[in-house]
């Protein structure tokens, strides 16, 4: 993704120096939100091939992580978060097919399927979860990042999440 500004002093958007270095810097922000997503892809295949855990990528990786201890339908991945593409049916399926994860179909709703973890995707949840502590252990021990900057991070992306959220619902 690339966003680039050509707004300037006077444009409809604002106009002053100030708004012009706050849109520049949200666009600039912007354009490191899909990166950063594929490169912890990356970072999460690279492991699993260094492991040899050839049979998984690390999209169905994150998810089982995601997943974790719990029991969850196929809808319920997206509401939930933890699941953000556009093909939860084939990887859900793929996930079944190769002994990642139970499915087992609903007693009252014959429709909905829950999922949870096998000892298999067990292990793999905890892969992504040791690959994590290591992460968060070299950011603060290389000074990256002490707990305020992270918290100050996520705080920031939740407020720009819940601002994203509100334009949909209630600009339509």
């Amino acid at each position: 993704m690339s966003i680039h500004s050509n707004v300037g002093p006077g444009d409809e958007t604002g106009g002053t120096a100030h708004a012009v270095a706050f849109m520049n810097s949200y666009l600039d922000s912007l354009t490191l939100v899909e990166p950063l997503h594929r490169l912890l892809l990356d970072v999460i295949k690279d492991e699993f091939e260094r492991l040899g855990m050839l049979e998984i990528n690390a999209v169905q990786a994150l998810l089982l992580f995601n997943v974790g201890d719990n029991e969850v339908t196929a809808g319920e991945l997206k509401t939930r978060g933890y699941y953000q593409g556009s093909n939860v049916s084939y990887n859900l399926k793929k996930l079944v097919d190769t002994g990642f994860m139970h499915h087992q179909r609903s007693e009252i709703d014959r429709r909905s399927v829950r999922v949870s973890l096998t000892p298999k995707g067990r292990d793999v949840r905890k892969v992504v979860s040791q690959l994590f502590a290591t992460h968060a252990a070299g950011l603060m021990g290389k000074g990256v990042l002490d707990h305020k900057g992270i918290d100050d991070i996520t705080m920031a992306l939740r407020r720009v999440e819940r601002y994203w959220t509100e334009q949909i619902r209630y600009i339509y």
